[in-house]
């Protein structure tokens, strides 16, 4: 049933997925107390706001943007392929070409910022992309997840053993893989490491991916321009080798800082996974 509003809802103009998205995103703020608590302590303590009038500025654009998140699924994983080139608009397509022109794989980096999941439909549609992803907890979620994201010229990797051996050989034969660099990864995969000044378990998968394979780095963000006007992709190259967990929360933190608003601040990045050691204390 949600698959066919899903694909109902894709015919809307995405001005009108984002204003329904800002009302849905204000609904979840007032009636969940943690998530709630979480959008406000995240933002506050991540220091990207200089005072108090920024501070809420960037909070009230913030719990809209999340909601966007949501509805503008609708329209990204369930419309024309072809709309894909008409809502995204990117100026950095070079950094790609230079990365293919040195005979590299490529890792997109894109973070829970603005609209990750066009980024990687863009970048399916002009080359190879294996994307790594955690299944949601109900199937049926999954479902739909996978008749959304898989598209173009995606394969889609669990987030398991024989998912990070599809990234490896991806790498390997040249082609490109993408990741969500600020996911909490599971007990074994990461380290302590800083994130906006507080200890967040990092992964180190990127860092294992690089050494392995010499592929370039590439930071993922497409902004969403206002009134549903489509996307901006920015693309950088990451000049951080080896890319430890610290260096990859510094990534993610720079790119954050050019667009606060649109960050997912109601994530639960400072978990501590079951069977981790806690953060260690600071002297």
């Amino acid at each position: 049933m949600l698959l066919v509003v899903m694909r109902l809802c894709a015919r809307m103009p995405l001005a009108a997925l984002h204003f329904f998205g800002a009302g849905l995103g204000w609904l979840v703020y007032g009636l969940s107390p943690t998530y709630r608590h979480r959008c406000r302590e995240n933002l506050l303590n991540s220091g990207v706001c200089a005072d108090e009038q920024t501070y809420r500025k960037t909070l009230h654009s913030a719990i809209a943007e999340s909601g966007k998140s949501v509805t503008e699924l609708c329209r990204v994983w369930f419309g024309r392929d072809d709309e894909i080139a008409h809502l995204v608009s990117c100026e950095d397509w070079p950094v790609v070409d230079d990365a293919q022109r040195a005979g590299k794989g490529i890792i997109f980096l894109t973070p829970h910022l603005g609209c990750f999941e066009i980024s990687a439909l863009y970048g399916s549609q002009r080359l190879p992309l294996t994307v790594l992803y955690r299944p949601p907890k109900r199937a049926a979620l999954e479902t739909i997840m996978r008749a959304g994201r898989a598209r173009g010229q995606t394969k889609l990797a669990q987030a398991n053993l024989n998912g990070v051996r599809m990234l490896y050989k991806a790498l390997r034969r040249g082609e490109a893989v993408g990741i969500l660099p600020d996911q909490a990864p599971g007990v074994g995969e990461g380290e302590w490491a800083d994130f906006f000044g507080q200890p967040a378990y990092t992964m180190t998968l990127v860092s294992r991916l690089q050494a392995a394979t010499g592929a370039a780095v590439i930071m993922a963000f497409a902004e969403r321009r206002p009134h549903g006007r489509g996307y901006h992709l920015h693309l950088g190259a990451v000049a951080a080798d080896p890319l430890t967990p610290a260096a990859l929360n510094h990534a993610v933190e720079s790119v954050v800082r050019t667009c606060p608003a649109q960050y997912l601040w109601g994530y639960n990045r400072y978990k501590t996974p079951a069977g981790a050691a806690p953060p260690p204390v600071a002297a």
